[in-house]
């Protein structure tokens, strides 16, 4: 559930970011960090599964892993917020 949320806010942050960063994606507030939100979360995942990352040791949370999917999640969001952005604005004209 960790990585989850650590995802999603990551997510979130870069998709906000991206927007701001890339002007021709910008979506609004709300848009950018829906997309990024998504983005973090999908692309957290996939992250995760490809490097085997796990969620919370056995004694307690691990905070590197916290922190791996925080910066995953952002970064993931950001690529997906400007991507997406690109394509609506493109569609839109």
């Amino acid at each position: 559930m960790e990585q989850l949320i650590g995802q999603l806010i990551g997510g979130a942050i870069g998709g906000t970011g991206g927007g701001k960063i890339v002007k021709g994606s910008d979506m609004g507030n709300l848009g950018n960090m829906l997309a990024g939100a998504v983005g973090g979360v999908g692309g957290g995942q996939l992250l995760s599964g490809l490097l085997g990352a796990g969620g919370a040791a056995a004694g307690g949370m691990d905070i590197g892993a916290l922190a791996a999917n925080f910066v995953g999640g952002g970064v993931a969001g950001l690529v997906v917020q400007v991507v997406v952005g690109m394509i609506i604005k493109k569609i839109k004209g």
